[in-house]
């Protein structure tokens, strides 16, 4: 799956974009470089029931922001993507 896949389905279950929860993260002092893995994934089980794999795709946001490695663009492997920027604004509204 697709880390852009993964963000698309964690606002599917929770009704959040991922931008929604990045703020939501934020006000609960989990923002930055030094979040710590293990407290964004609780969070996110506990509130939105969200498994392992989808929380840790939002914890690389939390963490680097939206752009990810060159090398899974067009790759046809396991987290392929069409952009070295994710989208956070909803999938509403993606260009």
């Amino acid at each position: 799956m697709s880390f852009q896949a993964y963000l698309d389905t964690i606002e599917k279950k929770t009704g959040k974009t991922p931008r929604q929860l990045l703020d939501e993260a934020r006000a609960r002092g989990f923002d930055g470089p030094d979040v710590v893995a293990g407290d964004v994934i609780a969070w996110l089980a506990d509130d939105y029931g969200l498994g392992r794999g989808h929380a840790m795709a939002l914890v690389h946001v939390i963490k680097k922001g939206p752009k990810i490695d060159p090398k899974h663009v067009g790759s046809g492997g396991t987290h392929n993507d069409e952009s070295d920027t994710l989208w956070l604004d909803g999938i509403a509204t993606k260009p």
